[in-house]
């Protein structure tokens, strides 16, 4: 059962790494990461380390894999946020149908 469990707690652990890519998604879709906390991700960025650190001082590879998955993708998302926020904004396209 516990094998079970750390399988789980792992496969879990690696979608949760990957959550960023639905912020990524929604800033390359707005054109703005305006609503992004960048802070808010940096502090996330470096429990992502620590965790990491700590994984790899005990030998789990779990928390290892975890949490590298977690840094590459606070690090994308980060880099995402910036590069959008540097660079001029560009209003959204107005659709043909919408009123003036």
């Amino acid at each position: 059962m516990s094998s079970v469990l750390a399988v789980a707690a792992a496969t879990w652990g690696v979608l949760m790494a990957l959550a960023p890519l639905l912020q990524v998604r929604a800033m390359i879709r707005a054109r703005s990461s305006r609503d992004v906390s960048i802070g808010y991700l940096a502090v996330l960025l470096v429990g992502f380390a620590l965790w990491f650190a700590y994984g790899a001082s005990i030998g789990n590879v779990a928390i290892v894999i975890t949490n590298v998955v977690a840094l590459v993708m606070g690090a994308g998302t980060i880099g995402c946020a910036w590069y959008l926020r540097r660079r001029p904004a560009r209003p959204l396209p107005v659709p043909s149908n919408a009123v003036r």
